[in-house]
């Protein structure tokens, strides 16, 4: 079943995965696609928003490949496919679009990201 999206849209301890790092970016990206949703007409900020969630995939991803997770394939296939996403996205961002990458996030970190916890 699906997780709900918070309203208003931010990072809460509910999607804690006990990885500073890994937390404090994914305040970063709520917060990214929040201003998103707030100024779809920047091109600014959806290149920022980009840069933020291909910086934080990378890093995750590392955190996986020194720990010889073996769900890393799968988890990079989702991240990729998540950018490609974002890629095609124009200003000004359609409401449509922005609740897409709101609720892929949320479930993203909730069914994807969580089954890391205590493995990196």
């Amino acid at each position: 079943m699906p997780y709900t999206v918070p309203e208003p849209y931010s990072w809460d301890k509910s999607f804690m995965t006990f990885y500073d790092q890994i937390d404090n970016e994914h305040k970063g990206l709520f917060q990214g696609l929040f201003d998103v949703g707030v100024y779809p007409g920047s091109v600014e900020t959806l290149r920022k928003c980009r840069e933020l969630m291909a910086a934080h995939f990378a890093y995750e991803q590392s955190m996986m490949l020194k720990a010889s997770y073996p769900e890393y394939p799968h988890h990079k296939a989702a991240h990729d496919g998540y950018l490609a996403t974002l890629a095609k996205m124009e200003c000004p961002v359609n409401a449509s679009d922005v609740d897409y990458a709101k609720d892929w996030l949320v479930q993203h970190i909730k069914t994807v990201d969580f089954p890391y916890r205590g493995k990196l």
